[in-house]
């Protein structure tokens, strides 16, 4: 068994045989798969959306979840599979590509594992829960330590379809409830690339004043909110010095990665912003140099949000994003 994996065991009265990967699975997010495949570079199997390779975890851009020290698990029986993961560990999240009659039947005698929806505002589940799929009739995979505490990393919010001007807002409330972190009321915020609004008003909600930049308008209402400070220019035109003080940046301008990593520096050199969350467009082929810039400034990580799309978010949090 390799150095350092989390022990597998069988209860009593079922055999099995269960043989340790020395591998770590990734989980792509949809569409994003050969995005993941190119960044892992050596893939050794893959299982549609699922794919393991060589070693202990790796720094990656583009997983939803990622499987730790997993398992193969040739099972005697359904209930022999069930009876085997429960005996490890009490909360399990199916990864279904295949065999769905079969899993289902697994996963029918599994502890039920709630799926109601995030409620922003309360914090990430924080109980242990594991990854498993069936990869043949015969064959488990499994892993009791997964990097998100949500069932195959999707992060679902019961969504307010009424005041947001767009659905960008579900990005920075699961940045914020991902990081566990918030703004809080009284603080200086900025939101550059405010069109319509979803972002502005995020902010908004947490009592803090908003700065929001964009050259298009905000949405009227959005616009019209007590604390919000909308200017109709561009966020690169901007003097930090004559902004001042910010707690928290936040960015969803479009624009070309080294742009914005030249715009986040400027903010950070001046010491004029501490909280950054900030979206890295990206368009045609992925540019891994580009996005390893971010990845690469001290105390700050980047993450594929399941409310991503082709985009990747930069964070940088003190006392949260240099922990991790």
């Amino acid at each position: 068994m390799m150095e350092n994996t989390q022990t597998f065991d069988t209860p009593d009265g079922v055999n099995a045989v269960i043989e340790p990967m020395d591998a770590t699975g990734y989980l792509a997010p949809v569409g994003f798969e050969d995005q993941l495949e190119a960044e892992l570079g050596d893939v050794i199997e893959r299982h549609d959306r699922l794919m393991f390779a060589p070693g202990p975890e790796r720094r990656v851009f583009w997983a939803q979840n990622v499987w730790r020290n997993p398992v193969r698990i040739a099972i005697p029986s359904i209930k022999g599979a069930a009876k085997i993961l429960k005996f490890n560990q009490r909360n399990w999240a199916l990864f279904k590509f295949d065999h769905f009659s079969r899993a289902k039947l697994i996963e029918g005698h599994l502890p039920h594992v709630s799926a109601k929806r995030q409620v922003f505002g309360e914090p990430a589940p924080t109980a242990p829960l594991g990854s498993w799929t069936l990869i043949d009739p015969d064959t488990i995979i499994a892993s009791a330590d997964c990097s998100s505490p949500w069932k195959n990393g999707e992060v679902e919010f019961e969504e307010d379809k009424v005041t947001p001007p767009n659905r960008a807002y579900l990005k920075l409330w699961e940045a914020f409830t991902r990081l566990g972190a918030y703004p809080q009321a009284g603080d200086r915020t900025m939101d550059l690339g405010g069109s319509p609004g979803g972002w502005t008003w995020v902010l908004h909600e947490f009592g803090t004043d908003v700065i929001s930049i964009d050259k298009a308008r905000l949405d009227a209402k959005i616009a019209n909110l007590p604390r919000v400070d909308f200017r109709q220019e561009s966020a690169f035109g901007l003097n930090p010095e004559e902004i001042g003080y910010i707690d928290w940046l936040c960015s969803d301008v479009i624009c070309y990665p080294d742009r914005l990593f030249t715009l986040v520096n400027q903010w950070m050199d001046a010491g004029m912003a501490t909280n950054f969350i900030c979206t890295i467009k990206l368009q045609g082929d992925t540019d891994y140099s580009a996005i390893t810039q971010f990845a690469d400034i001290p105390g700050s990580k980047v993450v594929h949000l399941y409310n991503n799309k082709h985009e990747l978010t930069w964070m940088k949090v003190p006392g949260v994003t240099d922990q991790d």
